[in-house]
């Protein structure tokens, strides 16, 4: 229809009510001949959406390589800078794993980070491709981001805990290969260094384990940092109840802090439960070596 269109006075500059314009839509559809065509026309790939889209981020997302590429020699630094994100975010995003390889090999920034418009957007505050990846569940991008050099503690709610939260094993495993922080804390909620990995894996016995064997510091549970000033809680100020954990050569009885929360900074029962799992856990650790 473009054919017919174009010559009778159609204008490749319009844009719909939220900003797209035609050839926003030409690149998630990835037709090259009606891409081609309207470019000819003088349609321009630096006129972004409301949204802050531009036609290299829509082909990225949707997964178009050939319009990437193509969209990659004719879209400025300048207009994907004001546009607040990268094609990066978008192949992450998309799970687009071929699109992310090209931009990959074409020099883009795997480490660039979200405009504050577009990231506040969102409700975590993410700013990185890997978080997007990460997200998604997207272990094969999220490798190909982390080989490539990206960054696994760029973002507020740092790629660890979400992967975490979600009970992804896998990509746990893959970002603290890659030197992800197993002790970090998600400070913006939360005015306290209580690890928030333990918070977020209460009845996860496996991802416990996981977090331990990886460097996780179980005795922070037990210090209380606030307001500039530490605070450990010993076992005579606390009511306690006493565990065996066998091994093959070993007993080793802990004991575990319970009962009243304010012993525990006013966490919720739950949190206190998880506490017992992850001294249990810790001890079990030390038996074994």
């Amino acid at each position: 229809m473009s054919f017919l269109f174009l010559p009778l006075g159609g204008d490749v500059t319009a844009q719909a009510t939220n900003g797209d314009s035609v050839l926003y839509d030409a690149a998630g559809c990835g037709n090259l001949d009606c891409i081609d065509l309207l470019l000819q026309h003088g349609a321009s790939p630096n006129v972004a959406s409301l949204c802050c889209q531009l036609p290299i981020h829509h082909a990225a997302y949707e997964g178009h390589y050939l319009a990437l590429k193509r969209f990659i020699l004719i879209t400025t630094k300048r207009a994907t800078r004001l546009s607040g994100m990268s094609p990066v975010h978008s192949a992450a995003d998309g799970g687009q794993a071929d699109c992310l390889e090209l931009l990959i090999k074409k020099g883009f920034d795997v480490n660039s980070i979200l405009g504050c418009h577009i990231s506040e957007n969102y409700g975590d505050m993410r700013k990185t491709p890997l978080y997007f990846a990460v997200c998604n569940g997207d272990v094969t991008c999220a490798e190909m981001l982390l080989k490539a050099g990206a960054k696994p503690d760029l973002d507020p709610l740092r790629c660890l805990l979400v992967a975490v939260r979600a009970g992804k094993y896998e990509l746990v495993r893959l970002l603290l290969a890659y030197g992800a922080d197993v002790n970090c804390v998600f400070s913006v909620v939360s005015n306290t260094l209580f690890p928030t990995a333990l918070q977020y894996c209460i009845k996860d016995e496996m991802m416990l384990r996981l977090l331990l064997n990886n460097g996780y510091h179980a005795e922070s549970c037990f210090e209380c940092y606030h307001d500039n000033c530490v605070t450990t809680y010993t076992w005579t100020e606390a009511p306690s109840q006493s565990y065996q954990i066998k091994s093959a050569t070993n007993n080793v009885t802990v004991r575990i802090m319970f009962g009243s929360r304010k012993h525990v900074w006013g966490l919720e029962n739950n949190v206190v439960n998880s506490l017992t799992v992850a001294a249990l856990l810790h001890a079990q650790k030390r038996a074994s070596y």
